[in-house]
């Protein structure tokens, strides 16, 4: 069925295809689920700011829907997939640059313009669990991953460090990878009030009023029944009874994760909340295992301790680019208790060091200015490029 649409996606493309290119139109296409805020609306904001181009945003949401219940529901849908393949298609067929976050399947059968500057932003930074087509994928998905990367003018990537393991995740020449540093990053060096975030958060969740906070966010598993495993191997009772008078604990879990709120009982519940960036600027300590959210936090080179309590499992299915225990910004345990233990003591001088070196491997030195270099060198560069061909 995904073959039909991603088929019938690249006839009506192709259609469009026919009409005159605008030089101006600047498309963000979003098929990953982080509802541009990301690398993809930084840079899409830097783009409306300039005031100089036709800006739209194409998100994909419609491809990842599963479940409608109710018929309203269904005929949302309905219209949303007639825009998604007329309208959007019509955009991206048109769009002299076009930006993307994820690998788009349909782009395989899309035989953009030769002039067209097609540019992978990727939804997240560094170098950490292994992507793209370093992992094992089914033959037909590689296939679509290979064929649509071929489309690709530039990745950008976060630091000259990883130029390497982009492209060969992407499967492109190196040339083609740019460390212009991650725009998605610019977030944590922008100045907010953050009394106010907070404070606005703390009218959300009332019970966090007076407290640090603590995330635990771990990543999914590709088991339902190991997701499962996630809370029942985090005690938020012995939390709370070591640590409740001076944090809160909030739990975010991946979207592909669903459990009963119920078992969330003792903590605040924050997987819906709709910005992960903010919520990384307001918590004070994270706790995760696998979770790219590490990379955030380094950033801000605020305390990570990770509680890996099923690793050889999960190394088992998804590998890592380093050796995990000596690569991560932060003491590693798979026990409760120790973890407890290791919140309780604080970060070493050691680990302080190990964070430093990670986040300069994975960011070099971030600024705060990823969007800018990247519209300069993506869009005004190429500009320039066909002018001198000209």
């Amino acid at each position: 069925m995904k073959s039909f649409f991603y088929g019938l996606y690249a006839v009506m493309f192709n259609i469009f295809r026919i009409l005159p290119m605008n030089k101006i139109k600047v498309t963000f296409l979003s098929p990953h689920n982080g509802g541009f805020r990301d690398s993809l609306g930084e840079v899409m904001e830097e783009v409306i700011r300039r005031d100089e181009f036709i800006v739209k945003a194409v998100d994909c949401g419609v491809l990842r829907q599963t479940g409608m219940r109710s018929v309203s529901a269904v005929f949302s849908r309905i219209r949303e997939a007639i825009v998604f393949f007329t309208v959007n298609a019509f955009h991206l067929a048109t769009s002299k640059y076009v930006f993307l976050n994820d690998n788009f399947m349909p782009m395989a059968k899309l035989n953009f313009r030769k002039e067209a500057v097609i540019t992978q932003l990727w939804h997240a930074e560094g170098a950490f669990k292994k992507f793209g087509l370093d992992i094992d994928q089914p033959e037909e998905i590689r296939r679509l991953e290979l064929e649509g990367c071929k489309k690709l003018s530039y990745v950008v990537c976060s630091s000259e460090s990883v130029v390497d393991i982009y492209a060969g995740a992407f499967g492109i020449s190196d040339y083609k990878v740019l460390p212009l540093g991650s725009a998605r990053s610019d977030y944590f060096f922008r100045r907010l009030n953050e009394e106010k975030l907070r404070a606005r958060f703390d009218r959300r969740y009332p019970d966090c009023r007076g407290k640090k906070l603590v995330l635990y966010a771990p990543t999914f598993r590709d088991d339902p029944a190991d997701d499962e495993k996630l809370l029942e191997s985090f005690d938020i009772r012995a939390f709370n009874d070591r640590f409740g008078g001076e944090y809160a604990l909030l739990i975010r879990l991946h979207p592909q994760v669903h459990t009963d709120p119920g078992r969330l009982e003792g903590a605040v519940n924050v997987s819906g909340y709709e910005n992960v960036n903010e919520l990384v600027r307001l918590t004070d300590v994270l706790i995760t295992d696998y979770s790219s959210i590490c990379m955030d936090f380094a950033l801000t080179e605020k305390p990570i301790y990770f509680y890996a309590f099923d690793f050889d499992k999960y190394n088992s299915e998804r590998s890592f680019y380093d050796e995990y225990e000596k690569y991560i910004p932060g003491p590693l345990t798979d026990d409760f208790t120790t973890l407890l233990n290791l919140i309780s003591s604080g970060l070493s001088e050691t680990y302080r060091n190990r964070m430093y070196k990670f986040r300069t491997y994975n960011f070099g030195s971030p600024d705060g200015h990823a969007a800018q270099r990247i519209v300069d060198r993506i869009i005004y560069g190429a500009a320039e490029e066909a002018g001198n061909d000209e």
